[in-house]
This record gives C-alpha cells, structure tokens and sequence, in this order.
C-alpha cells in the first residue's frame, strides 16, 4: 500500500473493509471512482490461505474489460504466493485451463466462468469468498440464472459480498436469496464521484456536433481523453474522421477482436494514442492514469451510465473536465441526467466557435444544390 502511495482509505473502503475481515456479507452502493475495487480487493487478499493450493475467492463481474482492470489490481497489491487468474470470454478455455495450477483467486465473466465448471476444468467447491461487483449491471444484463448457477456450486457457508453503483429491487432479491443478513454500506456519489470533475454542455445539433467536437479539442487539447458515442457505427465513423484530422485516436466497441481492445488499451495506457472513441462497452473498468477529459458526444440515456462515462477522468484525486453534447431532441435525457446528479449543468453555446471549414464547405454545397434544383 505504501509503495501504491496509498496512505487514506475511502469512505467506502472505511466502512465495508472492517464488516468484511470480520466475516460478514456485504451489500455495498458505490458510484465508480470511489475506490470500492480495493475495499473488496484487500480483504480479500488478507483472507486468503496461500498454502492452501485451492480457489478460495471468487470476483464475478460483467465484462471482460472490468475483470481485466481488476486482475491488475490484483497483481499490484498480491504477494508472490497468491496466484490470481483472470477468466473470460475471447480466449481460449484449453490455455486459461492450464494457467489455473496453483490459483487463490479467480476474477471471471459469467458465461466463460461457467463454461469452465460445466466442462469440469474449475472448481469451486473450496470458495469462501465471493465478490459480485457491479451487480446490477449482471443482472440487467440478463445475468442473473448464470450467477444463481455459480453460486449453487460454491459452499453454502461462505461469504458473499455485492458492489454496485445502485442496489435496486433486482439485487435486492437477490441479496435475500443468496447472502446471510448482508450489512449495508452507502457512499453519496455526488459527494465522492462528481467533485473534481467540472461538467458543461454544449448545445449544438447533430450536424454541427463533429466540428464542434474537433474545435474543443484543438483548442483544449486533451492529455488523454475518452469520446463516447452511442453506437459501434458512430464510433466507428467518428474514429475515421478524426484520424482523418491527424488526431492520435484508436476505436474501443464490442465489434473488435479481444486481442485487439487488449492492445488499443494498452496502446491507450501508454498514451501512445491521446484519444479513444468508444461505445459504453469501454466506461467500465477502463481506469487510466491521467484521463483530462471525457466528451459525450453522444448523451447517455440515463444518470448512471452518464456518472460512469465521466468518471473516467478526476480519479484518485486529479482534476477532469467532463462535455456533453445535447442537441435539441437531448433535452429529455439531459434532464433526467441533471435530475440524478441534483445539480444543473453550465451551458456553452455552439456559437462559441467560429463555424468549422467542413461546415462552411457543408454549406457551400447545399446552396449550391438549392440553386441547381431551381
């Protein structure tokens, strides 16, 4: 910890750390950013028996970006004796089977996770921990028969702790049904998640969002900066265009082969690219030193994806700069968005910038058009 420079817990960390060293279940309501990956983490690692050559604990998150993120986390902070293997989707199940020898901890997807029990090359008859992080995520996700099914092959007396960014009625249920008298730990997200991040919106329209978006960055120019979009389509379109520019941008979506989000992660980490476009896919577990800004290019329909877009940047105390995008049909979502957060968002005016070349050209053209109709 001290060599992480980690000398202050978070107020998740502070309340949820002690209830699980003493071996209690756990229900834990924590946004993104708050440092609720290390509360279930270091408990965890204390807990575990090294020389027992068994799993004892068991991490089961949505996506295979998340459980990646954590197993990083986890090589950090593991001693030598604590084997740790990450398993999901994208790789082969022959070659993750083999590096399971001696494993204390697995860190899994739902479905690749059972794919191994079924097929016999995992066990978890030896678990005593479990860790479901980003519950509601699972279960919205249509998760929740693969998680009651993992669950029904660890003992029944063992500790089970849930992490989410909202505890609703599904994971409620679920809690009565699989956890024993689970404590409950809240942290205010506005309080923790939203401080150091300064958020403003610029109005504009669909047509003029892409100049719009390559003036701010020529004008801030971004260290590092997430642009998400609401499709693989626009993202892919908009990766084009401002590589186009000669911006150092890559493309994050569901549609790239695992190799290759691995490698545009990384490429990303090293800041040898300084922009990624990216679908939602990328706005959890993409925790990266030194994300300055996060635009919205397209508005998220909901207050929770917009806090766990933005919290890609001010983490672990830096300062970030948050912009969303709303055109006129946005209205909707931004209120429901300002609703959630409790606070309303500064307004910038597309007005603000000089019209962009291409939109001028734009405009060139449909006059033209106009004029060849008459």
């Amino acid at each position: 910890m001290k060599k992480l420079g980690l000398t202050e817990p978070t107020p998740v960390q502070e309340k949820a750390i002690p209830l699980l060293l003493d071996g209690q279940d756990v229900m834990a309501e924590a946004q993104t950013g708050t440092g609720k990956t290390l509360a279930f983490l270091l408990p965890l690692l204390q807990m575990i028996d090294t020389d027992q050559p068994t799993i004892q604990g068991l991490i089961v998150t949505p996506t295979r970006e998340l459980a990646l993120q954590i197993t990083k986390e986890l090589e950090k902070l593991r001693s030598d004796h604590t084997g740790v293997l990450a398993v999901y989707g994208g790789q082969d199940v022959i070659k993750q089977a083999k590096k399971l020898g001696r494993t204390h901890i697995v860190v899994a997807t739902p479905g690749r996770l059972l794919d191994h029990v079924r097929r016999e090359t995992i066990s978890l008859s030896s678990v005593k921990h479990v860790v479901l992080d980003e519950a509601d995520q699972m279960l919205e996700a249509g998760f929740l028969p693969d998680v009651k099914e993992i669950l029904s092959e660890t003992p029944a007396q063992r500790q089970t702790s849930a992490f989410s960014a909202t505890i609703s009625a599904q994971v409620k249920s679920l809690a009565g049904k699989v956890m024993n008298k689970p404590e409950k730990v809240t942290v205010q997200a506005e309080k923790v998640t939203l401080k150091e991040i300064k958020q403003l919106v610029y109005e504009t329209t669909d047509r003029a969002k892409q100049d719009t978006l390559i003036q701010i960055m020529n004008e801030h120019r971004p260290f590092l900066a997430v642009i998400f979009c609401r499709t693989k389509r626009r993202a892919g379109k908009l990766y084009g265009a401002l590589k186009a520019e000669g911006f150092e941008v890559d493309e994050l979506h569901g549609d790239l082969s695992q190799a290759k989000r691995e490698k545009v992660m990384q490429s990303f980490r090293d800041a040898k690219i300084q922009y990624l476009v990216a679908t939602d896919v990328a706005s959890r577990g993409l925790d990266v030193e030194g994300v300055t800004h996060v635009f919205n290019y397209d508005i998220p329909q909901d207050t929770e994806s917009y806090i766990h877009r933005i919290g890609r940047t001010g983490r672990a105390g830096g300062k970030g700069l948050a912009i969303t995008f709303a055109a006129p049909k946005d209205k909707q979502a931004l209120h429901i968005i300002e609703k959630g957060i409790g606070e309303k968002l500064l307004r910038r005016s597309v007005s603000t910038f000089a019209p962009g070349k291409r939109e001028q050209e734009r405009e060139q053209k449909d006059r033209s058009r106009r004029r060849r109709r008459r």
